[in-house]
């Protein structure tokens, strides 16, 4: 009876046993409607690879008809429903349109599809139905247009991503309108996770966003984000990632910060955020990573940066940050990365306080004011990739012991005062090395490398003013090399040529500057290569052009002697960017195609011989920002289609023999601020016609007529209307450029810019200066037969630092008005017919630096004062009523009886082209057409460099050719 019990028990308990069984299997089983969903929704997509590198949906059918045991799937364990899809990374290629089979998926509370490709379709509306999903992330995946307004009703979403919708160009594909920003705070209130970064919001932060309690991470990177940012974010109590990164409209300032913040990351890199980092951000003691490049800070960095112990980035690049010394840095102990880059420091030295961070892999402190010399401690940071001190003050050697950084990947010391003599052996040590620039110090650099040594393969290479005599032989090898710098040395003889051999890999080759006379191949025409940038400037080069590749979009011979005409293949190069061919002896006409070169920037022939018309081909929608023809044989009339180059902001068509009037239909381009037209043959009156009272000339700047054959009174009308001389912007310093342009080599920013620059005439001599202050505003009408008065509207130019009206055949007194022009640093009145007296009101002119007002019939006492104590007789020759000092005729004596007549003045007039050539009195004085112009800019407009180059080479290049 026992043994029967036993019995039936053991079978009960298997039967419950099978049953369970029974039941589990049952409920794993995905439901049906479900399984055919998902089905459904893979075969809509055409898988872009095999199963093997994409896994998921590939290998579905192999895994049976339990969904819920699929890849990429889970369900629910009580209700077997789908509850989590992720098909991130899974090759998908197509659209989703609202009918889509996904959307019977209606459990789901966890959405995955980044990074696949949704072929720039959009997001469709019905992803709003999906109501129980709290994770949706679709970032990466080529969706594309509006974000639909029925994300509003996803109001359990605690994860929500968009971000890196971008087509191949890195341009956002997404944008937030129809259901804004201030929707979106109101209804997701459960968010943790927002993620937009590249998604175009175009519109402030909304106020409500400082009420989602729940906020921990929040990515706005590159929204196009405007206004100014509301400070209470800042204080959620929640927050640890704060990413608003590259909003170039964005501006805002910090708030005190409080201890119990848990911010971790506070990225704002790339806005305009002003102010100063506060003493409180040392309150944030869970701060790990701060980013705060390129905004709009100023002021000394808080000492109380030191108390952020558990930071790894510090980045304050590209600031008005100034500091003496930051003994503070030595606590930051896990500190990775520093990076101090263009701000003002005046450190004394290298901070020692970052001798003991010995976990740092990169240093930069480039372009400062940090003297001292190379810090001998840095080469105990074993970890050390990346070190630029470059464009600082340093001094001493370059030691040997850098080659102890093993795992040095990048070495930049460019732009400092480094001197004594440095093998290059001591870099072969360093078997990481990929970026090594030592340019423009005043050391020697001795190549004598044996041929069975191992060199480094280097990405960038920068050997500029090291006083090489050769080319480096272990360049031959170097294929991977993307830039080379051999800039400013005393290389001779021809360029080889094995420099091709190197151009499958170069981005970059800089050979200006040196004493080149030829190519090794006689004509050299670079292969298919990723070439864009090749600058042989300032040599001496002959022969016909060397053609560059069609990837090119810089190209620079400037100060060569390459003759003959302009070869037709440039008509091929699309991508062509900066077009410099001046200052050789090219001949020939120019090309028609010049004006249709759709990606055109800059287009300078100026300093050559060509000959014939100007081109009537600038076609409507060209990008010409400067165009620079002066110094040659062109005739004829300025094209009128010209005015289709509605971005141009520089047009030079100086010391040409263009015949025509003036051209005041260049009044209607909105971007232009210099115009340079004299010594050519202009004639007539200069005055707004009636169909073109709209060309006012809006930004215009500087403006250059002297030495045509202009007559009338002179422009009441422009002078009135010309508001860009009229402003006082002094606190901007930035310089006129037509380009700027960063590319990222071997994980370092190398930036390339395009200033625009003038080729003038100082006093007989001339020179360039390559880079013009925004600030400068010059007027030079010489050398012309103006006549009448000077108009009292002049004063209205208050913005004026250069006005020339002399050499002309103005009447009646000066006006008291020019004493407004403040900013006036010269000013030039001679060879005219002027009476009257200098009127006091120009002794208000403070920073006048330049008077000339010899050969007029001014009378009376010259006024005292100010800068009028520093002018000498020649300022007022040629004026025998006029008395006072400098002159030695007192005014006690020579009453106006007692003054002798007006001496009879010739003003050449009659034939104005010859006046500023012939007339020896001018000679001597060093003024006359277009001639006072350099005295200023000489002043006001410089470049640390370039400059330098000028003085060396400027005798050399010019020589035997005209004067401007």
């Amino acid at each position: 009876m026992a043994s029967s019990s036993t019995h039936f028990f053991l079978l009960s308990l298997v039967f419950l046993m099978i049953s369970f069984i029974q039941l589990s299997l049952h409920q794993q089983l995905c439901h049906k409607d479900e399984y055919l969903a998902l089905m459904q929704f893979k075969d809509s997509f055409v898988i872009e690879r095999q199963a093997s590198t994409c896994p998921k949906v590939g290998l579905w059918k192999s895994q049976g008809v339990d969904c819920c045991s699929w890849e990429g799937i889970w369900c629910d364990q009580n209700t077997s429903h789908v509850i989590g899809l992720d098909l991130s990374g899974s090759c998908l290629s197509g659209s989703i349109n609202s009918n889509s089979s996904l959307f019977r998926l209606g459990h789901l509370q966890y959405l995955n599809l980044a990074c696949n490709d949704f072929n720039f379709s959009k997001i469709p509306s019905a992803m709003g139905n999906l109501s129980r999903l709290t994770y949706l992330n679709l970032s990466g995946s080529f969706f594309s247009g509006q974000i639909p307004h029925e994300f509003s009703k996803l109001s359990n979403l605690a994860k929500l991503d968009l971000s890196f919708n971008v087509d191949y160009s890195h341009q956002g594909l997404l944008e937030l309108k129809r259901l804004d920003l201030n929707s979106l705070a109101q209804n997701l209130t459960k968010l943790e996770w927002l993620d937009l970064t590249f998604v175009g919001i175009n519109s402030p932060i909304p106020k409500a966003l400082a009420n989602m309690s729940s906020l921990t991470y929040l990515y706005f990177g590159q929204c196009g984000l405007l206004g100014k940012f509301p400070t209470d974010i800042f204080q959620l109590p929640k927050l640890q990632v704060l990413d608003l990164d590259n909003n170039w409209e964005l501006s805002g300032s910090f708030p005190e910060f409080h201890s119990y913040s848990q911010l971790r990351v506070l990225d704002v890199r790339n806005t305009t955020f002003f102010g100063e980092l506060p003493i409180s951000i040392g309150m944030v003691s869970s701060l790990e990573y701060l980013d705060v490049s390129s905004c709009n800070l100023s002021g000394w960095v808080p000492p109380s940066i030191g108390n952020l112990t558990k930071l790894h980035v510090l980045s304050l690049p590209n600031n008005s940050f100034r500091g003496e010394n930051a003994p503070f840095f030595s606590n930051l102990t896990h500190l990775t990365q520093i990076n101090l880059r263009l701000n003002q420091f005046t450190f004394s030295e290298v901070p020692s306080s970052l001798a003991s961070l010995t976990h740092l892999m990169k240093i930069d402190l480039s372009y400062n004011h940090i003297s001292g010399h190379f810090p001998s401690w840095i080469t105990n940071l074993t970890d050390l990739r990346q070190l630029n001190l470059g464009s600082n003050m340093l001094q001493g050697s370059l030691p040997s012991s850098i080659s102890r950084l093993k795992n040095l990947e990048t070495l930049f010391v460019y732009f400092n005062n480094l001197s004594g003599i440095v093998e290059f052996d001591t870099f072969l040590e360093l078997k990481s090395l990929k970026s090594l620039e030592l340019g423009f110090n005043n050391f020697s650099l001795v190549i004598k490398t044996p041929t069975n040594r191992t060199i480094p393969k280097f990405k960038v290479l920068g050997l500029a003013s090291c006083n090489l005599r050769e080319f480096p032989d272990f360049l031959h090898n170097q294929s991977e090399l993307n830039v080379l710098s051999l800039v400013s040395n005393n290389i001779h003889g021809q360029i080889p040529s094995w420099i091709l051999n190197l151009s499958a890999s170069l981005w970059v080759l800089d050979l200006s500057y040196n004493n080149f006379t030829s190519f090794e191949e006689s004509s050299l025409v670079f292969p298919s290569t990723s070439l864009w940038y090749l600058d042989l400037s300032f040599n001496f080069l002959q022969g016909s052009l060397p053609i560059p590749p069609l990837s090119i979009l810089f190209y620079l011979v400037s100060g060569n002697i390459f003759s003959g005409e302009i070869p037709p293949q440039f008509c091929n190069m699309t991508s062509l960017q900066v077009l410099d061919l001046s200052h050789n002896n090219l001949s020939g006409t120019m090309l028609q195609c010049f004006g249709n070169l759709s990606s055109m920037l800059v287009l300078n022939l100026e300093g050559n011989n060509l000959h014939g018309p100007i081109p009537k081909t600038w076609e409507t929608g060209n990008k010409l920002k400067a165009i620079k023809m002066g110094q040659n044989n062109l005739h004829g009339r300025l094209p009128r289609s010209l005015g289709n180059c509605k971005m141009l902001e520089f047009l030079d068509f100086g010391k040409n023999k263009i015949k025509d009037t003036f051209p005041s239909w260049l009044g209607a381009l909105p971007e232009l601020r210099i115009l340079i037209l004299r010594s050519n043959r202009f004639y007539g009156t200069i005055s707004i016609r009636v169909p073109e009272t709209n060309f006012l000339f809006p930004k215009l700047r500087i403006i250059d007529l002297s030495n045509n054959g202009f007559v009338g009174t002179l422009p009441i009308d422009f002078f009135a209307r010309w508001n860009a001389m009229a402003n006082l912007d002094g606190e901007n310093a930035t310089y006129l450029q037509a380009y700027k342009h960063y590319i990222m080599v071997n994980l370092l920013v190398v930036p390339f810019q395009f200033p625009y620059s003038m080729i003038i005439t100082n006093k007989g001599e001339k020179m360039e200066y390559a880079k013009i202050l925004e600030v400068f505003r010059a007027v030079d009408l010489s050398c012309n037969k103006f006549d009448g008065e000077i108009p009292e509207v002049v004063g209205n130019l208050k913005g004026l630092q250069l006005l020339n009206l002399s050499n002309n055949i103005l009447v009646g007194p000066i006006p008291t008005t020019l004493g407004y022009l403040a900013n006036l640093e010269a000013l030039d009145l001679s060879q005219n017919n002027l009476t009257g007296r200098i009127p006091t009101q120009l002794t208000r002119l403070n920073f006048l630096e330049v008077l000339n007002m010899s050969y007029n019939h001014l009378t009376g006492p010259i006024p005292k004062g100010q800068q009028f104590d520093t002018f000498e007789n020649s300022s007022f020759d040629g004026n025998s009523r006029l008395c006072g000092m400098p002159l030695s005729r007192k005014c006690d004596y020579y009453n106006s009886e007692n003054l002798p007549p007006p001496s009879s003045i010739s003003k050449g007039n009659e034939d104005f082209g010859l006046l500023a050539e012939s007339d020896w009195k001018l000679v001597l004085l060093g003024y006359g057409c277009g001639l006072l112009i350099g005295a200023v800019i000489g002043n006001i407009v410089f470049t640390r460099k370039r400059e330098w180059f000028m003085k060396k080479f400027r005798n050399q290049v010019y020589k035997g050719k005209e004067g401007a």
